[in-house]
């Protein structure tokens, strides 16, 4: 651009000359045609000067001096003087170039407007005075409130906006001095402090305030009340003085919704304690009249009542149930401290500390803070065969109460009676002593547990016996069945313990109840004959206990004298049937057991005949038969050679079956043989007669095919022949009719086609018309409203106007006609007499129409 000398420079722009004699610089400004001098040079292209629209602003660093009527100032050297290192903010005005050394530091930016309930935060960067006199030194700080346009200033920054903020119903603001000033209604604020703002709308804070937050309101209700805390000590609107720390409520009745000051603390909604009628709580650390709480007190509130604990009171086990009693209930009460209290008799009587004593139902008792529940007790129903065992806890002495309701006094409580482990176990397997004295298995479902406290009952089945011995008396009574036996607080059954098992062993029947027969037992013992031969033997006895007089002591404790009866009595029988089978031969024994055993454990009578029982005086245990139910050798070689025997009298009898079987097969197959080879004869006879008829029938079927293979091969040419020139004509048929009919589409589309194009071009005529019609009532419509706007006396001198001033413009001049022309312009005076007269050409009114 510097090599040109002709530079152009359009409207509103301007460039930068050098002169390299001088080094100074001057602008020149368009529109120019700027000539270049050899010394000059032109430091950039035209540039579109600054423009700065309305409502707008730019910042010019290093700007020019200007004269107080707004000229440029140069120096000696014509140099445009400038203001180094300042800045000039302009507005709107003309469009303006930039000297040289003048920067546009901020572009064209718009003006900042401040709408309704905002505000700039502004911040003196050098002293200066405004427009209206008020004076500002450097760091002042202050708000520029809209609604306004802020025009800025050089000494002056824009720190931030600030917004107003809404205060609502039930809200405010909570405000932070950030520096020592006066809030909005006029009071002193320090750094640091703190204050609620509560008026509705919005609020904008001052240039020393900060909004710390928006507080909500806490709506109290009824049944909620709002727990504060003090966290300085202070007073509000003439109201109770609050110390630091102190704790209070606020109900529905102080506020219904409240604003919590700077200065309190919320630590939570607390609700309403409400009992009704059959309720009651005992409130702890109750607070006084005086609104200190009572520490180490206690306070019982009963319902109907509704009330909030206040600041460091507590319930006592939570809110309880006034005890309602019937008649069958009672209370036992323990007295916490001295008090007076009244009996049923309404009686005066003072409680010491300590002192037990019990209510009875029916009614209603709220213990006071004085007395202690120590429990709540119930009658206990009892049926003739139940009971519960008592101790009183001043004697200590345990008692059984059987067959009635009764409820424990305050000095009486439940005693557990403990039983052996036996016992327990017998009493808890549930199986009945009769029906299942065989079974020997454990009980393996869940054992129900045993209410210690009631009385121990079994029921005797009949004809059965228990033994119950009685440690404090030092004495045993026995019950016979059927009975039911309930035992004292010092009473134990006596439990048996049998043999069982084949061979017997002791200890494995263990029984409460001893069964008086009559019954069975199985024992299996071993002897030897007097030829050595050892056997043994499997026996069964009958017994059963000889009681004369159950009501007489000693003939009941005669059955519980031996331990083990069923042991004792096998051991008696067995040592009897050893002795006698030792004096006897094998033989001997072999075919006169039974009558060897009997005599041997019954004995005989003075007439040498076999007893009927065998007694046992000490327990009057009687055994009245015995039943052989197996002898088997005891000796490996005497049990081989009397297996060997039996094995061959069952062989021999074995190989007899056998061969009269086979003989009688024999037979049979002969005979089922002969049977076979004639009916063999009979078969083939039957075969060749039907292969006989089935060669006829062969022949007959191969005449029958070769004729009917050359007729079915004629015919199937003749219908072959037939179906093709079917064929052929129903196909030319075929084509001839799609032919017709691709004739008949392609016309009857033509037809279509042609139909609806008619349709098409007389509707577009139709449209035509209607739109040429509607036009044309338009302009109807138009010059009737035109003409009737005007007037038809209006239009008439409209018409004459023109004429009538040209006639009187003649006749002041006193012509009567005139043409006036400058003789370049031919004039065609065959028409002009028709244009005087108003009459035109007849191609001329065909044109303008």
């Amino acid at each position: 651009m510097s090599a040109e000398s002709i530079i152009r420079i359009p409207p509103n722009h301007f460039i930068h000359v050098l002169d390299q004699n001088s080094n100074v610089a001057r602008v020149e400004v368009g529109p120019k045609t700027y000539i270049r001098q050899d010394n000059e040079r032109v430091m950039f292209a035209p540039m579109k000067m600054v423009m700065v629209p309305p409502r707008h602003y730019c910042v010019i660093e290093n700007p020019v001096v200007h004269s107080q009527d707004r000229r440029v100032l140069f120096d000696d050297m014509g140099q445009a003087r400038l203001r180094h290192g300042d800045l000039e903010i302009r507005l709107a005005q003309d469009p303006f170039p930039l000297y040289p050394g003048e920067e546009l530091k901020q572009t064209i930016t718009p003006l900042t407007v401040a709408l309704a309930n905002t505000a700039l935060h502004l911040k003196a960067l050098l002293d200066f005075e405004d427009d209206t006199g008020n004076k500002y030194v450097a760091g002042d700080e202050w708000l520029f409130e809209g609604p306004g346009t802020y025009i800025p200033r050089k000494e002056v920054e824009v720190v931030q906006t600030i917004q107003a903020t809404v205060i609502r119903h039930n809200q405010a603001i909570r405000l932070r001095a950030r520096k020592e000033c006066k809030d909005r209604e006029g009071q002193d604020r320090v750094t640091g402090e703190e204050w609620l703002v509560k008026k509705v709308g919005a609020y904008l804070p001052g240039v020393f305030e900060e909004v710390v937050d928006v507080v909500d309101a806490f709506v109290l209700t009824e049944k909620k009340a709002l727990h504060l805390r003090a966290t300085k000590t202070f007073r509000i609107d003439g109201g109770p003085l609050r110390r630091t720390g102190e704790e209070w409520l606020v109900t529905m009745a102080d506020a219904e919704a409240y604003i919590p000051s700077v200065y309190e603390e919320v630590l939570g909604v607390v609700d309403i304690t409400t009992l009704n009628s059959t309720q009651y709580c005992v409130v702890l650390d109750p607070v006084g009249r005086d609104g200190k709480p009572q520490l180490g007190q206690k306070k019982v509130v009963k319902g109907e009542k509704s009330f909030f604990l206040q600041p460091g009171e507590s319930l006592e086990s939570g809110i309880q149930d006034v005890y309602i009693l019937s008649e069958d209930e009672g209370l036992v009460l323990k007295a916490l401290q001295l008090l007076e209290d009244k009996d049923e008799d309404d009686n005066v009587i003072e409680r010491k500390p300590g002192d037990r004593w019990m209510i009875r139902g029916p009614g209603e008792y709220v213990p006071p803070v004085e007395v202690e529940v120590v429990l709540q007790r119930e009658a206990i129903p009892l049926d003739e065969n139940e009971g519960i065992y008592v101790r009183d806890m001043k004697t200590g002495k345990v008692r059984a109460v059987i067959g009635q309701t009764y409820m424990l006094s305050q000095d009486e409580e439940l005693w557990e009676k403990e039983l052996p482990l036996n016992v327990e176990n017998l009493l808890a397997s549930g199986k009945d002593p009769v029906a299942d004295r065989s079974d020997r298995s454990k009980g393996s479902g869940e054992v129900e547990v045993r209410d210690k406290t009631r009385a121990v009952c079994y029921r005797v089945p009949h004809n059965a016996a228990v033994q119950v011995y009685d440690y404090r008396e030092k004495k045993s009574r026995v019950v016979f069945g059927p009975e039911l036996v309930i035992l004292g607080p010092d009473e134990q059954f006596t439990v048996i313990s049998l043999s069982g098992g084949t061979p017997k062993r002791p200890n494995v029947i263990k029984s409460i109840c001893l069964l008086l027969g009559p019954d069975f037992f199985t024992d299996v013992i071993n002897i030897e004959t007097a030829d050595h031969a050892r056997l043994q033997i499997q026996l069964s006895y009958n017994w059963h206990f000889e009681v004369k007089d159950k009501a007489s002591p000693a003939d009941a404790a005669k059955l519980f004298s031996v331990p083990d009866f069923v042991g004792d009595a096998c051991k008696a029988i067995a040592s009897r049937i050893r002795g006698a089978v030792a004096s006897v031969q094998f033989d001997d024994f072999h075919k006169n057991s039974s009558r060897i055993i009997r005599s041997a454990v019954f004995g005989f009578d003075d007439n040498m005949k076999v007893r009927d029982l065998f007694k046992f005086p000490q327990n009057n245990l009687n055994i009245t038969s015995v039943d052989i139910q197996s002898v088997e050798p005891v000796d490996q070689r005497t049990r081989d050679s009397l297996q060997k025997s039996v094995q061959l009298a069952i062989e021999i009898t074995t190989n007899s079956q056998e061969a009269t079987a086979r003989h009688e097969a024999e037979r049979l197959e002969q005979e089922a043989k002969g049977r076979l080879e004639r009916q063999k004869i009979t078969d083939q006879a039957q075969a060749e007669k039907a292969r006989t008829e089935l060669l006829q029938l062969e022949a007959m079927s191969t005449r029958v095919e070769s004729t009917g293979a050359a007729k079915a091969e004629a015919e199937s040419k003749a219908e072959a022949a037939k179906i093709e020139g079917e064929g052929a004509v129903l196909q030319a048929k075929l084509k001839a009719e799609a032919m017709a009919i691709e004739t008949n589409a392609e016309m009857e589309r033509l037809k279509k086609a042609r139909d609806l194009e008619l349709q098409y071009l007389l509707e577009q005529n139709k449209l035509e018309v209607e739109k040429a019609q509607q036009l044309a009532e338009v302009e109807i419509k138009k010059f009737q409203d035109m003409t009737s706007a005007i007037g038809a006396s209006t239009i008439r001198d409209i018409a004459l106007a023109g004429p009538e001033l040209q006639v009187k413009l003649l006749q002041g001049l006193g012509l009567k006609s005139t043409l006036i022309t400058d003789g370049s312009s031919p004039i065609n005076l065959f028409t002009t007499a028709h244009g005087m007269l108003g009459l035109l050409p007849k191609a001329f009114r065909e044109d303008k129409e």
